[in-house]
């Protein structure tokens, strides 16, 4: 018996020199993705480069926390970031430390740092070895020391020298190319970031390549800069030692949550903003003494909820989602903590401020009658989506899911909008099934202006792509984290880019905001010889590309998704995908934006019109 069994046995041997450890540094080299989250190039909000550069503000930002140092100064050119803060520095006989062992750091016992973003002493040595130029440098009671190194490794350090330089530390560092490929930051993720440092430190400025980011009002800044509709009523604004808070209601659809915790941008919320929600709708219920039903009272909220969390729990190293169900070892649940905040100071305010209540209560009638006047076609309708999800051809699911737990990459799950059956049909036979879906509408969309969300039950298309997307109920359901659009490069393919964004805005608008709606980029034109092909997605592509290949090359205008093969195809929606995302800034109102667009024509359009008109001419 043993005979047979040994002829089945792996013929590898399994030694004592098949068992490796790796250097600190080599680990994270290895799997940055344990570290910093996604790699990226800098086109996305989350890509490793800008939590690279968060690692290293934490550290400046705690300083603050603690009173030491009101300016932060960041630079970034050709790719080089430098941040200086004027905190305590680090003490100097620690720089090499602090920058180069593993889970060293001040924030595991002292009271100084309880309440601190960054606690496992991991985060500024992942920048170090994901960098191939780092410098830090601390100034200390008028000495200074300094260390630089490449990948990690030590390349220089000085020893203590004077210095007539302010207490604070200097770091400077550049990507490491061959991990980050072809990255850059862009002003617009850097921007975003710095500005949510200064709404939740109000006092603390931060000058970014000469231009100064600074908050008085702290979360009711935040609100009023993101809010792209009028609020119904002045921003409720509450505020202690550990909790800040802001609410208020638009004419919006859904609900747009800001959460925070110990200054961390929790994107993808957590336990906190979990509580948050929960609470406003209970205190609200209770203050009106109505049977209101919780998705009426928060529809169209818009709020922001920062919290500061003894040794808090993320889900992930890049902590965008709170984990912790307690505020402390000691302290009180997370959702007694909320709860028990929003309760005293949401029902006082309410009963003290009559406008507020009333232009409130006046909402939640609204979003109560218009739920109740769709809600004979909604069971129907859900049923009809469910059936046809099922058995129609208009969803090619992926194999992983945004908020399934169990998958791998789930920020690369997405779903491919598109239209007619030969462009639907490259893309699927192009995607990858695992985390790639693809969607076919019929034709164009239905303008949806002006429309009330009873629409979206009534018109298939819309149905069928809200059941596909599951966002019926706001984004935690979200099953691809990139809804990307993917029409032809024509009129055609405009106007139906134009009516899917007027039908995400006016229903589903922080789809929008929450940065998960993309345009795919294709190319317009191959040029090719026998030896190359060149895709070209603009008229300069095309002439770069004809001067690199010669004479006579062969040039082809794709007018169509469809003109494109699902071997073509593999190449633009594979790891060089391009991608344009729809984002909306403080100045949009949605509202006018739509109007003007997707309204009736005025003269005011059709000037426009005219005064951008560009004429094509097709050779």
């Amino acid at each position: 018996m043993a005979e047979e069994l040994d002829i089945n046995l792996p013929q590898d041997n399994y030694s004592d020199d098949d068992i490796k450890t790796l250097d600190w540094q080599e680990h994270i080299r290895r799997r940055p993705g344990m570290y910093i989250g996604k790699l990226g190039d800098g086109t996305s909000a989350d890509d490793g480069i800008y939590v690279l550069l968060k690692e290293v503000l934490d550290n400046s930002i705690d300083e603050y926390m603690m009173g030491f140092g009101k300016t932060i100064e960041v630079s970034i050119e050709n790719g080089e970031v430098t941040v200086r803060d004027h905190g305590r520095g680090v003490p100097l006989g620690k720089v090499k430390d602090v920058s180069s062992k593993m889970n060293t750091g001040a924030k595991y016992d002292s009271k100084a740092f309880k309440k601190s973003v960054g606690l496992n002493g991991v985060g500024i040595k992942a920048v170090n070895a994901l960098s191939s130029y780092f410098k830090i440098q601390s100034f200390r009671e008028g000495q200074t020391v300094s260390v630089e190194y490449s990948k990690a490794i030590v390349t220089g350090e000085s020893k203590a020298q004077s210095t007539t330089e302010d207490n604070g530390t200097l770091i400077e560092f550049v990507p490491d190319s061959t991990i980050f490929v072809d990255y850059a930051y862009q002003d617009e993720y850097v921007e975003t970031l710095l500005k949510n440092y200064v709404f939740l430190n109000t006092g603390l400025s931060i000058i970014y390549n000469g231009k100064k980011f600074y908050s008085k009002n702290g979360l009711v800044d935040l609100l009023n800069e993101n809010m792209t509709s009028e609020p119904l009523y002045p921003i409720i604004h509450f505020k202690d030692e550990d909790i800040e808070v802001v609410i208020t209601h638009t004419n919006q659809y859904g609900e747009e949550y800001y959460s925070f915790v110990n200054g961390q941008h929790t994107t993808q919320g957590g336990t906190h903003q979990s509580a948050f929600r929960e609470t406003i709708s209970r205190v609200i219920k209770e203050y009106y003494n109505k049977n209101f039903d919780y998705a009426d009272i928060r529809s169209g909220i818009v709020a922001a909820i920062s919290i500061k969390v003894e040794e808090p729990v993320f889900e992930s190293q890049t902590k965008t989602k709170l984990g912790s169900k307690d505020m402390g070892p000691n302290g009180p649940s997370v959702q007694k903590f909320i709860g028990d905040f929003i309760k005293k100071e949401l029902d006082n305010y309410l009963h003290k401020d009559s406008e507020t209540s009333d232009a409130l209560l006046k909402k939640i009638l609204e979003s109560e009658k218009e739920r109740k006047a769709i809600a004979g076609v909604t069971k129907l309708a859900r049923e009809r989506a469910k059936k046809a999800n099922l058995h129609n051809k208009k969803l090619r699911d992926c194999r992983v899911h945004y908020n399934d737990t169990k998958g791998n990459n789930l920020d690369e799950s997405c779903i491919f909008i598109t239209e007619g059956d030969s462009a639907s049909g490259s893309i699927t036979k192009s995607r990858d099934p695992n985390l790639q879906a693809v969607f076919s509408l019929r034709g164009k969309p239905l303008n949806s202006y002006g429309l009330t969300k009873k629409i979206v039950y009534e018109n298939e298309e819309f149905n069928l792509l809200q059941a596909a997307l599951n966002i019926e109920d706001g984004l935690d359901g979200l099953r691809y984290n990139k809804v990307i659009i993917a029409t032809d490069a024509d009129t055609d393919g405009m106007h139906i880019r134009l009516l899917l964004l007027t039908f995400f805005l006016q229903f589903f608008p922080d789809l929008v905001k929450k940065n998960h709606v993309y345009i795919l980029q294709t190319p317009l034109f191959r040029v090719r010889n026998k030896k190359e092909t060149i895709y070209c997605y603009t008229e300069e592509e095309r002439i770069n590309a004809i001067k690199k290949l010669g004479t006579n090359p062969e040039i082809t205008r794709f007018k169509g998704l469809g003109e494109i093969s699902p071997d073509e195809f593999r190449h633009f929606i594979g790891k060089d995908i391009r991608l344009d995302r729809v984002s909306m800034k403080k100045e949009d109102s949605v509202k006018d934006m739509l109007g003007f667009y997707m309204g009736k024509n005025t003269p005011e359009r059709q000037v426009f019109i005219i005064d951008n008109l560009v004429v094509d001419v097709d050779d």
